[in-house]
């Protein structure tokens, strides 16, 4: 199936009849680090993805004008705060420590978090982990979830900035597993170079995962949380979440 391609500075989303919800278009941030295959850059670097073409659908469901912003992960909440974005969309779960700082949407998706590592490797999760080096994106839900649930197994848990860097020292054998989410780790897995690696099983859900994946908004954007859910609601009645997930995924991971 041809994919939509979206321009890596910013994407024009044009408004279905009527006249944009606002006069300035809305801001969008995603990570300017890739997020395969939530968020990407093609060969030519143009944005698209999972996220990047829902984000366009839920725009559309809105009738707003809508600009692409990639912007550092660890810097993307300081961003929607200063008004730099107006919303996240980067594969962000709902938690309550994030809730006392930024508000959220209703949820979209919702995927636990996966373990990968050698085939080889002999792994019982978590008591396997004891003497392990594990790494983990820092500033994530399964970052915290490393932190609170992991720490007392004996597992050495190494933080980086950025998901491809884990992924790249899983492959390079600098890590022994890596946790990290399911979707994402299924995509590594089916790549060339991560022949020999498979995921070994899944976290159990705990409170650091939250309630899902929503869209991140500033605290009292009440208008604008009205229409993203509205929207939401929208594409996953009308089946363009689930087409979308089944097209990216080959699964449905829409919560709707």
């Amino acid at each position: 199936m041809q994919r939509a391609l979206i321009p890596a500075i910013a994407l024009s989303i044009a408004t279905l009849g009527g006249a944009a919800q606002a006069a300035e278009p809305l801001q969008i941030g995603i990570s300017a680090e890739p997020y395969p295959p939530f968020t990407y850059t093609s060969s030519e670097g143009e944005w698209t993805g999972f996220e990047v073409e829902l984000g366009l659908a839920i725009c559309e469901a809105m009738e707003a004008e809508c600009e692409i912003q990639p912007t550092g992960w660890s810097g993307i909440i300081p961003s929607l705060k200063a008004g730099r974005i107006d919303m996240i969309m980067n594969s962000m779960s709902i938690t309550e420590a994030r809730q006392k700082v930024i508000d959220f949407s209703d949820p979209y998706y919702f995927t636990p978090g996966a373990y990968v590592a050698a085939d080889d490797l002999e792994l019982s999760l978590p008591e396997g982990l004891d003497g392990l080096v594990l790494g983990v994106q820092s500033a994530t839900t399964n970052a915290t979830y490393a932190r609170r649930a992991l720490r007392d197994t004996g597992v050495d848990i190494r933080l980086y900035d950025q998901a491809e860097q884990v992924n790249r020292d899983l492959l390079s054998g600098r890590l022994d597993v890596i946790l990290a989410d399911e979707i994402a780790m299924n995509e590594l897995i089916e790549r060339d170079e991560a022949e020999g690696f498979e995921i070994k099983g899944t976290a159990p859900h705990h409170e650091a995962y939250g309630e899902g994946v929503g869209i991140g908004i500033r605290q009292g954007d009440s208008e604008l949380k009205a229409n993203l859910n509205a929207a939401i609601e929208q594409v996953q009645q009308d089946g363009t979440c689930s087409s979308l997930s089944e097209e990216y995924f080959g699964t449905d991971i829409c919560t709707g």
